[in-house]
């Protein structure tokens, strides 16, 4: 208690002292920079879920190919959590003598739990729940098919069904393609009908909603019991492949801004806990000289900076609850739909991390001072035993390399970011050294104020390369948040430009592809697309029929039951690209197939494999050639197989097709679906709205995270350049007691600060690039990701200007103080 109750005064007597104030500082400032971005991320995350969760028609669900037990509904209801089912499968309508295959959703009156089901009638468009008994809702599509209204009737599953009004839109898993028109009918009348017994093929769900705590205690709880047979939990995450991509880049960017605000964070604390290490080594060599025992010592020193850290981040802490409550006042009506409780976990987190940067950073100078000799009260320079190598500085790299990937969420943002600020820092220091080897050979020519600055900093040789790659560090910090993150956050949205193909076409016949690409011309349509569509199975994979095989990936015995679609071209679509093998081309020798990554994934395939396929009467044993990734946020037709052209061509087959429409000429389509009365039109452009709006949402959320991030960048530049204040105000009293005037110690001083902010500048501006083309390339998948090199040097002359006028009002106070004040205070 009495050591505690020392170093308590000790911490009264030394908070003056600039090094002790900066590390406060600096500690307050990475436990806001956390909790404020980690909050906001946080919430964002949230709202970026609640999209997905809009999806699925509810916050996580259970999905099997027969009715779920009511244990399940039960266990959810004993969390307080809200309950539906569905429950969807193919079926037949007739109106008359026409008839049109329908893709229904039978749901009760509780769904959807989560998003919106939007309906047409005589009141417009509104929103709506699922129909009550007796009535249906009808795709567009099928009331032209069937040429019925909103109030006629229709059969289905032989009892007629009064048309409530026209299904709009609904969650659906962001499902892009439907065999046919879609339907949604009264869950109850589905079973009093048959609709959903043995042998109908439809697909039942259980959905929840509620408080996040409890959805996952549910979807722990499905994990830790057996699940029906085929059963497959449904989550937000799971959502189609390509709104499944929007979130997972959508949480990328987030936490790209967490994670570089968390780093900024660090170095402000690294440099003041240096500058705090190197005080008090001549007050460690007193106490030593005194008789303190070296554990003492260090625990005095511990105890002091524990007083002043653990108040300092349980404020902090507190301060970054109120101000991400502000920052989403800004942000949140972007999300206006997500729940607005303040969620205080991320701020106490980034207090303990805030504590162990600080403890990381610290302890290896401190420690060191253990081995400060008495004899250094007389001789300074026997405090600074050189070594050749020290573990315990592997403490802070650790930590660092820790905080990179706690904060980043995925091992290849994290391992692109560590490399692109090591690898910047690295070339920082070999730039610093070849700079200060150029200043011995050029300073003895050169004008007196420059010979001065760089006489500076030949002298501070090891402060030098530690300023210059923290001012590096913070610069490409600050750059990768305000010209690369927006940069990609653009690339992100040209990617879905305004004629992204907004209608697919299923079951289009040969003797009709010429004439309807006619016909849709006529209307406007560009971009027509198309690709031969045949719909089988997979039989067997190297002679072996699947059902007697075992896959790792319990995903595979699914896929294996699905109808497959296949499709054939000689070329390469554009959408894909070749990652193993080579493209069969037109007319291959024997029958071969190329294979989408995750279909090589599931099932365990190799180049030489061979597939089985029938297609109505025919089989096809095709084998594996090459693999591709497919771009699937290309809105494109694309396949997970294709097969060559010329063993194919034969299988029997229909097409499909995909075009961009103006929305104005949408309802010219009416009278198209009239004469193809085969087809079946998709309009896809409620899903790119989707795709956009997160887009949007996410830049809005990044932005006002950025405010806070540069702000932590700002403090990190001036952290860097007080680093040297102790030094240079000794050397200005000295200069200024031999007769240097203040203009000349001016002069020195900003071309010493404006050769650090090149040196620093030019090589932020490098990793900044570099990292950025990596970051676009390998983790945001954007292909054709430049970054903007003018915006990057722009801005990086804009800093080099900020940190000599930074480092000049840092020397302001110095050149104006009297030299016998200042040799005294020495």
């Amino acid at each position: 208690m009495r050591l505690w109750r020392l170093a308590w005064r000790q911490l009264r007597r030394e908070w003056r002292l600039p090094e002790l104030r900066m590390l406060a500082l600096a500690l307050m400032l990475a436990v806001l920079a956390l909790g404020v971005v980690a909050t906001l991320t946080a919430r964002v995350e949230r709202g970026v879920l609640a999209g997905a969760a809009e999806l699925i028609g509810g916050d996580a669900g259970l999905d099997a190919p027969q009715d779920i037990p009511p244990a399940f509904a039960e266990q959810a209801r004993a969390l307080g959590l809200a309950v539906s089912r569905d429950a969807g499968f193919p079926s037949v309508a007739f109106a008359g003598a026409r008839s049109q295959l329908l893709d229904v959703r039978a749901a009760d009156a509780a769904w959807p739990l989560r998003g919106t089901l939007t309906v047409r009638d005589g009141r417009g468009e509104h929103a709506a729940t699922a129909p009550p008994p007796g009535a249906v809702y009808l795709e567009h599509q099928a009331l032209v098919a069937l040429s019925l209204h909103v109030g006629d009737t229709v059969q289905v599953g032989g009892r007629d069904l009064r048309i409530l009004a026209e299904l709009v839109r609904e969650p659906d898993g962001g499902e892009l393609v439907a065999l046919a028109p879609r339907a949604l009918m009264n869950l109850d009348d589905a079973r009093r009908l048959g609709l959903l017994g043995s042998g109908s093929r439809a697909h039942h769900r259980l959905l929840v909603a509620g408080a996040p705590g409890a959805v996952q205690a549910w979807l722990r709880g499905l994990a830790t019991q057996p699940l029906p047979q085929g059963a497959q939990p449904i989550t937000p995450a799971q959502t189609q492949e390509r709104m499944r991509s929007a979130f997972d880049r959508a949480g990328a960017f987030m936490h790209l801004t967490a994670l570089l605000a968390a780093l900024l964070a660090g170095i402000a604390i690294a440099l003041a806990a240096q500058r705090y290490a190197a005080r008090k080594t001549a007050e460690v060599a007193l106490l030593r000289a005194l008789g303190t025992p070296r554990r003492r010592v260090l625990g005095l020193i511990v105890a002091t900076l524990a007083w002043l850290a653990l108040p300092v981040a349980g404020s902090s802490a507190a301060l970054a609850l109120l101000f991400a409550q502000a920052a989403w006042q800004v942000a949140g009506r972007y999300f206006a739909d997500v729940p607005t409780t303040l969620p205080i976990a991320p701020a106490l987190v980034a207090a303990a991390l805030g504590l162990a940067v600080l403890a990381a950073f610290a302890l290896p100078p401190l420690l060191r001072l253990a081995e400060v000799p008495p004899m250094a009260v007389f001789r300074a320079s026997m405090a600074r035993r050189v070594r050749r190598f020290d573990a315990l500085y592997l403490l802070p790299l650790a930590v660092a390399l820790a905080l990179i990937w706690s904060q980043s969420g995925s091992l290849r943002l994290a391992g692109i970011l560590a490399a692109g600020l090591g690898g910047a820092a690295a070339l920082a220091a070999l730039l610093t050294l070849a700079l200060l080897w150029l200043a011995r050979r050029v300073a003895p020519g050169a004008h007196p104020a420059l010979r001065l600055g760089l006489a500076a900093l030949a002298r501070r040789r090891l402060l030098a390369i530690v300023q210059t790659g923290a001012l590096t560090l913070g610069l490409l910090a600050l750059l990768l948040l305000a010209v690369v993150a927006p940069a990609l956050l653009e690339g992100w949205r040209r990617e879905l430009p305004a004629d992204t193909p907004n209608w697919f076409v299923l079951n289009l016949q040969d003797d009709q592809r010429e004439r309807f690409a006619v016909d849709v011309a006529r209307l406007g349509g560009t971009h027509l697309n198309s690709l031969p569509l045949a719909v089988g199975k997979l039989v067997a994979i190297d002679g072996t029929p699947v059902d007697q095989r075992r896959f790792a990936d319990p995903r595979a015995k699914d896929w294996a039951d699905r109808q497959l679609r296949l499709s054939w071209t000689a070329t390469l679509p554009p959408s894909n690209t070749l990652v193993e093998g080579r493209w069969h081309g037109a007319s291959p020798t024997q029958a071969e197939v190329s294979i989408d990554t995750m279909w090589r994934d599931i099932f365990g395939l190799h180049l030489g494999d061979t597939l089985s396929f029938e297609v109505g009467e025919s089989r096809l044993d095709a084998r594996v050639t090459s693999v591709r990734q497919v771009d699937w946020t290309s809105f494109r037709v694309n396949f997970f197989l294709l097969l060559d052209p010329a063993h194919a061509a034969a299988l029997p087959h229909t097409w499909i097709a995909s075009f961009y429409l103006p929305r104005n000429r949408a309802p010219a389509l009416a009278a198209l679906a009239r004469d193809y009365g085969n087809l079946s039109l998709i309009d896809v452009d409620a899903l790119l709205d989707r795709v956009r709006e997160i887009v949007d949402r996410v830049g809005a959320a990044v932005r006002a995270v950025l405010a806070f991030s540069l702000l932590a960048g700002a403090l990190v530049l001036a952290a860097a350049l007080t680093a040297s204040a102790a030094e240079r105000r000794h050397e200005a009293a000295l200069l200024r007691t031999l007769g240097a005037r203040r203009g000349q110690l001016r002069a020195a001083a900003a071309c010493e600060f404006a050769l650090l902010g090149a040196t620093a500048g030019l090589t932020a501006v490098l990793g900044a690039a570099a990292t950025g083309f990596w970051l676009g390339r390998a983790v945001f998948r954007l292909e054709h990701f430049m970054p903007p090199l003018a915006p990057l040097f722009l801005d990086a002359c804009i800093a080099m200007l900020a940190v000599t006028l930074l480092g000049l009002a840092g020397t302001r106070r110095i050149v104006r103080t009297p030299p016998m004040r200042l040799l005294r205070e020495g």
